[in-house]
């Protein structure tokens, strides 16, 4: 959120009993923002976002495609944290309930 203003830093616990991401406010709260339902999604690293200059981005960005078709696009900490992120939503996504 610090380098796109119109972006949000997020915390996010990822759930596999319903198979979900949960957001929050960084600062507290105990009850999420939203979600994001992850059953038959699709979640894929980012190379090259479109609007976006190529300082502005690092190669650090994943994107989900829920069953619905909504598209979210999340920037992780570092590239290993990326991948990280992806195999476990990925996974999350063919076992979750």
């Amino acid at each position: 959120g610090h380098r796109r203003k119109n972006w949000k830093v997020r915390k996010f616990v990822l759930r596999d009993d319903p198979a979900y991401l949960h957001y929050y406010d960084p600062a507290g709260g105990e009850e999420p923002l939203g979600a994001i339902h992850l059953r038959g999604c699709v979640v894929t690293a980012v190379e090259d976002m479109p609007d976006t200059k190529k300082y502005d981005v690092e190669n650090i960005l994943f994107e989900i495609i829920t069953a619905n078709e909504v598209h979210y696009y999340l920037q992780a900490a570092s590239s290993t944290e990326r991948t990280e992120w992806i195999k476990a939503i990925q996974s999350v996504a063919r076992t979750g309930k």
